[in-house]
């Protein structure tokens, strides 16, 4: 089970795009590619109310406010997601993992509408059976109901499942699932390292998931 953006996608220019076009129309000032990258994670919700706040903490936001502004960026995503990157790795492992016969999922707190035309976009369609957004349950990360509902769905006890992300969200997601986590070291935690969250395994390259003794589902099985 793999998170999405800052683990297989670098979202943030897209992202920040249309948050910037978003505070503009609204009568304030963009907010910029740094600062959306320690606002990422939660989902598109918690990304406007911090953009709105310009700061990790929202609670001073109205919510008729919020509500405008989610909307605007919710248009505005849609239009393009041409500055997204698969970032290096990413293509090699899911091959990898195809040719092992190994069932992928996708959990993200991304709004589903936006996850398969980005995958497709981006040349990672067809590699994933389930997919979860951050709307598709009632809940989103940290909460571990998307996980729980693709071992369901799979059949599959938590000791036959890892889950791959890069924040605090999915390091607390997959504990509480009962599941082991590999995390990616580039991603979006808040500016945080995630070394403090500990996860299973911190990777630099998604691609070291391949080497022997770095995946703790198939130890042995690659290298």
């Amino acid at each position: 089970m793999f998170d999405l953006d800052g683990t297989l996608v670098d979202s943030v220019p897209d992202l920040a795009a249309a948050i910037d076009k978003t505070l503009l129309l609204l009568g304030q000032p963009a907010a910029g590619i740094e600062y959306v990258r320690d606002w990422v994670g939660n989902g598109a919700r918690v990304l406007v109310r911090r953009a709105l706040a310009g700061s990790l903490e929202h609670d001073c936001v109205e919510d008729g406010q919020a509500e405008q502004a989610l909307e605007l960026f919710m248009q505005y995503y849609a239009q393009s997601h041409a500055l997204t990157q698969v970032y290096p790795g990413v293509k090699q492992t899911l091959d990898w993992l195809r040719e092992q016969q190994v069932e992928l999922a996708i959990i993200t707190n991304k709004p589903e509408r936006f996850v398969a035309p980005l995958l497709d976009e981006k040349g990672l369609g067809g590699y994933f059976r389930w997919i979860v957004g951050g709307d598709t349950l009632a809940q989103q990360k940290p909460d571990p109901a998307a996980l729980l509902h693709v071992m369901h769905l799979a059949q599959l006890d938590p000791e036959q499942v890892l889950f791959v992300g890069d924040s605090r969200n999915d390091v607390l997601a997959a504990k509480a699932a009962g599941v082991a986590c590999v995390a990616l070291s580039y991603g979006y935690n808040h500016g945080r390292p995630i070394a403090e969250e500990h996860p299973t395994r911190v990777l630099d390259n998604l691609s070291e998931l391949l080497q022997t003794g770095a995946n703790p589902l198939l130890p042995g099985l690659a290298g």
